[in-house]
């Protein structure tokens, strides 16, 4: 089993404990944000001492600016001195991609668009609709196409031997089905499947098949259609449907969420960077944090309308911003709650010491 089908099976079965696809996408998120937390901690930390450390870190590229090699021997004696890793606080955001890229895959999936393709949460019309996903009316028994259309088949089949229901499986999905006659909108289009990709059956009962409904789906517009096939020949099952042209179309609840994830990013970000100011960060630097935190939103919004990402992501996205920029203030607050007893010791200890010399 693939790791998208596993993540499919793993978000229906917290769909059924939380009661619905879109809150399972939450809580997906909130146990990921707290699985990251002592990860956070050590990145807010981590950038925290950066900022501190910076006037050191420029002493020493300026005096061995004309020797890399001595520069770079320093630096990383300079890092083993004050414990500090410079790639720490890349780790939430390494461990954070292949989840962002394997719901990304899921939610996309003719799976889970053929298990919860149409869910509605809030707003959001469907879970796996995109900024410009054609509209597509699933199950009316006609499909919508255009010509270069990609059609699959689920992961599931209900076979008929000798008039009685069994259930299958379909292996290799995305290449199982085989379009017989070019896709013409608007004309009846002739699909095959062959028996070698149904599983679960003992062989001689692939050779005892009448029948079988597959659902087919259109990637493209994110529509299923259940589809009998009927036995027509030794090794297919054969099947004619409809179809019919589709129109394009502007999702607003996706664009909706969009404008909220650059939102709720620009205010991540600004929470970041007031957390880990210093007093004596160097402006040229701070003047290039305020540029990335202004411009990185601005770059990632523009990419959003160019690849089609799911509702459900951007729902993923959203929340792990809120998450973030409420991890954040508390880390934050923890660390100067630290910060502060150090100072407040050392203060004591320097007047207990003040008191012994009198």
């Amino acid at each position: 089993m693939d790791f998208i089908t596993l993540t499919v099976k793993f978000l229906s079965m917290l769909a059924l404990l939380v009661g619905g696809y879109g809150i399972a996408i939450i809580v997906l998120t909130i146990v990921v944000r707290l699985g990251l937390w002592k990860l956070n901690v050590k990145q807010q930390r981590s950038m925290k001492m950066m900022q501190n450390l910076q006037p050191k870190l420029k002493a020493i590229q300026d005096r061995y600016k004309n020797n890399p090699q001595v520069m770079q021997q320093k630096l990383m004696e300079f890092y083993k001195e004050h414990d500090f890793n410079p790639m720490g606080g890349c780790l939430p955001l390494l461990i954070q991609m292949p989840i962002f890229i394997l719901l990304y895959s899921a939610l996309i999936s003719p799976q889970f668009i053929q298990v919860a393709g149409n869910q509605h949460f809030l707003f959001i019309n469907s879970l796996a609709t995109t900024l410009r996903a054609t509209a597509g009316i699933s199950n009316n028994g006609k499909l919508g196409v255009a010509p270069n259309d990609k059609l699959v088949l689920g992961n599931n089949a209900v076979v008929y031997i000798a008039g009685v229901k069994r259930s299958a499986k379909i292996k290799n999905g995305a290449q199982a089905l085989q379009i017989k006659s070019d896709i013409v909108p608007g004309q009846d289009l002739d699909l095959a499947v062959s028996l070698d990709n149904i599983d679960g059956l003992k062989f001689s009962e692939l050779g005892k098949i009448d029948k079988a409904e597959f659902t087919v789906t259109n990637s493209n517009i994110r529509e299923n259609e259940q589809v009998t096939f009927e036995r027509t020949d030794t090794d297919n099952l054969t099947a004619t449907i409809p179809t019919v042209p589709i129109k394009g179309g502007f999702h607003w609840d996706v664009f909706a969420l969009i404008a909220i994830f650059a939102v709720t990013m620009w205010l991540s970000q600004k929470v970041m960077m007031d957390a880990t100011k210093t007093d004596n960060q160097d402006p040229t630097q701070a003047a290039l944090q305020k540029s990335m935190g202004t411009f990185m939103p601005i770059m990632i919004i523009a990419t959003f309308f160019v690849i089609p990402i799911p509702a459900g992501v951007f729902l993923y996205l959203i929340t792990s911003n809120i998450i973030q920029i409420a991890q954040t203030i508390m880390i934050n607050k923890q660390i100067d709650d630290e910060t502060a007893k150090k100072k407040e010791a050392v203060s004591n200890d320097e007047l207990k010491n003040a008191k012994k010399l009198n």
